[in-house]
């Protein structure tokens, strides 16, 4: 690159480089070629395939790199992402579920309990009766 003249890539010509024999990634906003380090990556190279096509950014950080890895990031530097080709970060909503409801469950027990004990009471009257009458 001469000149000082930055390559710009967008997301969708990044998300191309996707190979063991080619592959690419966008960290902070910076696009790496990291094919040659795919063999010495210490967490192997499906960690770094994996990561490709998307923004690494969060994967990178969650890591907890050293400053040692950063610094060596810089050998493998091609160009600058289009941010604007990246898609906006989705906030996650949990899907609409009824409230749990405490009444209707005490509810359900009371109506189990009211079926049940007659049932037991009704057994031990059958029980004593026959109990009675072989003795």
């Amino acid at each position: 690159m001469g000149g000082g003249e930055r390559k710009v890539y967008t997301l969708p010509e990044v998300a191309e480089h996707n190979s063991p024999k080619d592959c690419w990634l966008v960290i902070f906003g910076k696009v790496y070629n990291v094919t040659k380090f795919l063999e010495d990556h210490p967490g192997g190279d499906d960690v770094l395939l994996s990561a490709t096509g998307k923004d690494a950014t969060n994967d990178f950080e969650d890591v907890g790199h050293s400053s040692s890895a950063k610094a060596m990031m810089d050998e493998y530097y091609v160009g600058d992402i289009d941010s604007s080709t990246i898609p906006s970060k989705v906030t996650y909503t949990p899907p609409k579920q009824p409230h749990y409801n405490q009444d209707k469950t005490a509810q359900f027990i009371i109506k189990l309990l009211q079926f049940l004990i007659p049932l037991v009471i009704l057994g031990l009257a059958v029980g004593i009766r026959f109990y009675t009458k072989s003795a």
